[in-house]
C-alpha cells in the first residue's frame, strides 16, 4: 500500500523568521503523524528550515531549481547547491512556473534528470487548465506532461518522483476537482506510467492532489484509491490548518 506524502507549497511567502515561528507552532502538531511531511519553501528559507526540522518528521523541499550544476545564470539555484543545505525535495514544472516564466516540457525533463543526479526528490506537476477542461482534453493533457517529463528516465528513477496532479483552474480559486474527478484524472497519469514502465512501477509511484485542499475536503479526496496525499497551497501557510490535513487519519 502506497503511504500518504503531504506536501506544503508557501509560495512567494514567509521570511526566515515567519518561517521558524511557524515550525515552532507546526512540528508538535505533526510529531505523530504516520504520513510524509514536505514544506516547500522559498530559498531564503531553506538554510533555517532545514536545520530547524532536522531530527523531526518535517522534510523540506525547494520550489525550483535550474537544469545545469554551474554556470552564468543569474538568479538561480542549481541541485547540489539546494542538496548542500539539507534540502531533499524540489518541486518541478509547476503552473505557475510554466505561465509566468515560460517553464516548458523539455525544460522540465532536464531539471528532473538533474535533480535525480544529485539525489533530490521531484514533485513533477502536472494540470489541465479551465479551456482545456471545457475543450474535453484533460486526460491528452496530462498523461502528455507526464510522458514527455519522464522521457530518458529510468523505471528506478521514475520510483523516486512524486507526481502532483493540480488542475490549473483550481489552484487559489477555492474550486476543487470532485474527490472522483480528481481520482480519475490520477488513474489516467498511473495508467501512463504503466504503459511506459509496467504495472508495478505504476502501482509505487506516488501521485498527489493539488488544488485548493483544505482541512474540510482532504479527508475525502484522501480516501480514494489512487491519490496519494495533496501538495497544498493556501492551507500550508498556517500551521493548525496544514497540521489539520496532514493529521486527517488520527
Amino acid at each position: 500500500m502506497r503511504k500518504k506524502v503531504i506536501a506544503g507549497n508557501w509560495k512567494m511567502n514567509k521570511t526566515p523568521e515567519e518561517a521558524k515561528k511557524f515550525m515552532s507552532e507546526f512540528i508538535p502538531l505533526v510529531e505523530n503523524s504516520k504520513n510524509e511531511v514536505i514544506i516547500c519553501a522559498p530559498f531564503l528559507d531553506l538554510k533555517c528550515l532545514a536545520k530547524h526540522t532536522k531530527g523531526t518528521n518535517v522534510k523540506i523541499g525547494a520550489q525550483n531549481m535550474h537544469w545545469e550544476e554551474t554556470g552564468a545564470y543569474t538568479g538561480e539555484i542549481s541541485g547540489s547547491m539546494l542538496k548542500s543545505i539539507g534540502v531533499e525535495y524540489v518541486i518541478i514544472g509547476h503552473s505557475e512556473r510554466r505561465q509566468y516564466f515560460a517553464e516548458t516540457d523539455e525544460t522540465v525533463n532536464k531539471k528532473i534528470k538533474s535533480a535525480l543526479e544529485n539525489e533530490l526528490k521531484p514533485i513533477l506537476c502536472v494540470g489541465e487548465s479551465l479551456q482545456e477542461k471545457e475543450a474535453g482534453i484533460t486526460n491528452k493533457v496530462i498523461t502528455n506532461q507526464t510522458r514527455l517529463a519522464l522521457e530518458g528516465l529510468s523505471s528506478g528513477q521514475v520510483e523516486n518522483i512524486i507526481i502532483a496532479y493540480e488542475p490549473i483552474w483550481a489552484i487559489g480559486t477555492g474550486k476543487t476537482a470532485t474527490s472522483q474527478d480528481a481520482n480519475n484524472s490520477i488513474k489516467e497519469i498511473r495508467d501512463e506510467i504503466c504503459k511506459i514502465y509496467g504495472q508495478t512501477i505504476a502501482q509505487r509511484v506516488i501521485i498527489q492532489y493539488g488544488g485548493s485542499v483544505k482541512p474540510e475536503n482532504s479527508k475525502e479526496l484522501f480516501s480514494t484509491s489512487d491519490i496519494d496525499g495533496a501538495l497544498v497551497g493556501g492551507a500550508s501557510l498556517k500551521p493548525e490548518d496544514f497540521a489539520k490535513i496532514v493529521n486527517y487519519n488520527i
